[in-house]
């Protein structure tokens, strides 16, 4: 038993053990951890996320059919309802909860970053620390516990990333505004994401209210603002930490439009927009609500993930006045852009360009701007009737005025309505639909499919039937047939697969953009390139003879050759295995593959195929190649057995970018052997650095001292992480060879697997 009291004053438990020690319990007490004993260790345990075994709807619950039983209709019909409503404890502004929730669905899909794809609303994060407890995300807790009667009611047929994102299309519809579209399919998380890189950082909200207390927000940039090379260091996209996107004051809250025009370019881009879209969602979201400063940020209470017990997951608790309505503090800039807030109309552009306006500051003592005529319009006060206010524009709204770039699109804007309209809509779209992945994924009867939305990396119907059994064998046949070596295709499969990412769902094998514009032309692809286009050859000659309407894609057969060739490697290997292979990847065209998005995916490092970019020191900042291979790891979603395994058989295949013997520690190439393993973990030999660098490392005999095999880093990481060793010594064990090739197999697959969504994996 815990012997323990409460302090009357700081409401914290106080105690003693009678075990010793001053620490309360055991496993729940706060030890150091492994990462503060042992800063520069693999945290292989990322691979690890709680998952499914913290779902409470358990593995078996189909989300897909729970959510298309919703009627969509009655749904909607019921948040608009409860949008026109005003409750007593958070009271709507203007009689209208619309403005509040576009703000809360838009900085939940907000968080989306192209670099690596993490963030965005489709795991509902935002309910979560970190995020949960940003700066930037002031009373967005209040936004969701006030739709928490709606999602109560629809349970878990419908989620929480859901819910957000229809309520934020819903509030648009109410205030005039014709959406461009909405589809379900967003999986909530059930716990918080404690991998996810969101800056260096080290922000303490008990004592930094706000970031422009902050010191620190240089370790994040790159150059200085104004330079060619200022720029976010990746993959991150916000400004600075506890931000969704830049400053609203500028950068530094230094009022400076021209900086914060550099800053929001650097950020919306990071996010996958352009300057048409960036302009569109902050004039677009701009249109509605207000913002809110009344009171100062030291006054107002810490945020929900430490906030008091009694708060019930409450933060922001403000102490000035009812706390909320006319006192309620956000930001801490106070005002509305437009006369009506509640309406969808071109006033924000129409005013930011009318007027001239004059730096000014909140109640709360932020710098905002007012207009300097006089007769200017004024806007009404969201809670006082007959009080009528200043209209306010940010300082990251003036700078679309004096930015060259963005006050030609405002140009535009303000001379077409219409066209102002469309791009918000779509962007609002991309927005809140970014992170979701391929259109098999959305669900519901308003989700677009049309193949100019690039971003959303279209793949053709398919229109052939598929191959079977004996046309797989066939195939199989003639691609070994060619006289192509296992590891070349081995290392083309692999290839076009490796570029999936789990966290936006991109990339994979599937649409036969290996061969295409700018994977291609990759330097960590060029391997591929003789492969792809000998496969080519072969898809067409195969589809020429066929009468019956089966025909083969260039993105299967890819596949399909690397498993061909594992089965011969395997079989090589005294193991007879058949590979795992599903039919029905389709082909896309270069016109619907988006270059510069696409781009975005092109490694630094590739553990998997050795590679490390020529540039590596000037873009890595630090970071170990062996954890950007923990990283990609990650983003395909294996498990430590998997990716250990998924190494050895690539090491077996010489499956390297470039040919080269790093890590392929076997004189039987291509034979699916265990021996990268056994002289992994042989002490027969002792491994030497061969650069300065700590790059690359040779194997000496210790008696001979002659040189046996190189190494990198991506290679030795697997002997000398403790987590990562102990599953190579399975492999290594006179038993092993049968369970890593089991092990192999199955990852393969995964990986080949991990972007069939249209087959709803």
């Amino acid at each position: 038993m815990i012997h323990d009291k409460i302090n009357a004053e700081t409401f914290e438990m106080t105690g003693k053990c009678p075990f010793g020690g001053d620490r309360i319990g055991g496993s729940l007490g706060t030890p150091p951890t492994l990462s503060e004993w042992y800063p520069d260790r693999l945290k292989v345990e990322l691979l690890y996320r709680a998952g499914q075994r913290a779902n409470p709807l358990g593995d078996d619950f189909d989300y897909a059919k729970a959510f298309n039983r919703i009627d969509l209709d009655a749904l909607k019909q019921r948040i608009k309802a409860f949008l026109t409503s005003s409750v007593a404890w958070w009271p709507s502004d203007y009689g209208n909860y619309g403005p509040q929730m576009i703000r809360m669905a838009w900085h939940a899909a907000g968080t989306y970053r192209i670099a690596d794809g993490r963030g965005g609303a489709g795991d509902a994060l935002q309910r979560f620390a970190p995020i949960s407890s940003w700066w930037d995300n002031g009373n967005t807790d209040k936004s969701r516990r006030l739709i928490w009667p709606i999602k109560q009611k629809y349970g878990s047929a419908l989620s929480w990333g859901d819910l957000m994102v229809l309520t934020g299309n819903c509030a648009l519809e109410i205030m005039g505004f014709p959406t461009f579209g909405f589809a379900g399919g967003r999986r909530d998380a059930w716990e918080a994401d404690n991998s996810t890189y969101w800056g260096p950082e080290v922000w303490d909200p008990k004592t930094a209210p706000s970031p422009d207390s902050m010191v620190t927000r240089d370790k994040r940039w790159r150059g200085k603002n104004g330079d060619e090379d200022y720029d976010l260091e990746n993959p991150l996209a916000a400004t600075h930490q506890a931000l969704i996107y830049v400053n609203p004051e500028g950068p530094y809250a230094n009022g400076d439009p021209m900086g914060s025009a550099r800053d929001i370019r650097i950020a919306f881009s990071h996010m996958a927009m352009n300057n048409e879209e960036t302009v569109a969602l902050i004039a677009g979201g701009h249109a509605f609500g207000k913002s809110h400063g009344k009171v100062t940020a030291d006054k107002v209470g810490p945020p929900p993930e430490i906030a008091p017990i009694e708060a019930m997951g409450l933060g922001w608790q403000n102490p000035e006045g009812t706390g909320f309505a006319e006192y309620t503090m956000t930001n801490g800039i106070e005002g509305s852009w437009t006369p009506d807030p509640t309406k969808w109309d071109n006033t924000y552009l129409e005013n930011l360009f009318k007027f001239e306006w004059d730096q000014t500051k909140s109640p709360a003592g932020a710098l905002q701007w007012t207009p300097t005529d006089p007769d200017a319009p004024k806007t009404p006060d969201a809670h006082i009737v007959g009080k009528m206010n200043p209209l306010m524009m940010m300082t990251s709204d003036i700078a679309l005025k004096v930015d060259p770039d963005y006050r030609h699109v405002c140009v535009k804007f303000l001379n077409d309505f219409d066209a102002f309209t469309q791009a918000f809509s779509k962007a609002w779209y991309k927005l809140t639909h970014r992170d979701m992945g391929p259109r098999e994924r959305y669900l519901g009867p308003e989700k677009k499919n049309e193949d100019d939305l690039l971003w959303q990396d279209p793949i053709p119907p398919r229109d052939f039937d598929l191959i079977e059994g004996a046309d797989i064998a066939v195939l199989k046949q003639s691609v070994l047939s060619t006289g192509m070596s296992v590891s070349d295709l081995v290392f083309t499969a692999f290839s076009a697969a490796v570029t999936h990412r789990s966290s936006d769902k991109r990339g994979g094998a599937n649409g036969g953009r290996l061969a295409l514009a700018p994977q291609k032309d990759w330097v960590v692809n060029r391997r591929a390139v003789p492969v792809v286009a000998a496969l080519r050859e072969l898809k067409d000659a195969f589809n020429s003879k066929q009468t019956g309407g089966k025909k083969v894609s260039l993105a299967d057969l890819i596949v399909l050759g690397g498993c061909a060739a594992l089965e011969k490697a395997a079989a090589e290997a005294s193991v007879v295995i058949t590979i795992p292979f599903t039919p029905g990847r389709r082909d896309t065209t270069q016109e619907l593959t988006d270059i510069e998005m696409f781009e975005w995916l092109k490694p630094v490092a590739d553990g998997f195929r050795n590679y490390l970019d020529e540039q590596i020191e000037e873009i890595s900042q630090g970071v170990a190649p062996e954890e950007m291979f923990l990283d990609k790891a990650q983003l395909l979603s294996l498990t430590a057995p998997e990716w250990v395994a998924l190494v050895g058989g690539l090491r077996a295949m010489n499956a390297n970018y470039d040919s080269s013997g790093h890590g392929v520690f076997t004189d039987r190439v291509g034979v699916l052997t265990n021996d990268f393993f056994t002289v992994l973990t042989s002490m027969d030999y002792e491994w030497k650095k061969a650069d300065a660098r700590g790059m690359l490392f040779s194997l000496e005999n210790r008696s001979t001292r002659q040189t046996r095999f190189t190494a990198t880093r991506s290679d030795l990481i697997f002997g000398s992480n403790s987590q990562l060793r102990a599953v190579a010594e399975v492999y290594a064990s006179s038993d092993g060879h049968e369970p890593f090739v089991r092990n192999f197999v199955q990852a393969w697959d995964k990986v080949m697997m991990l972007d069939r969504y249209d087959l709803g994996v």
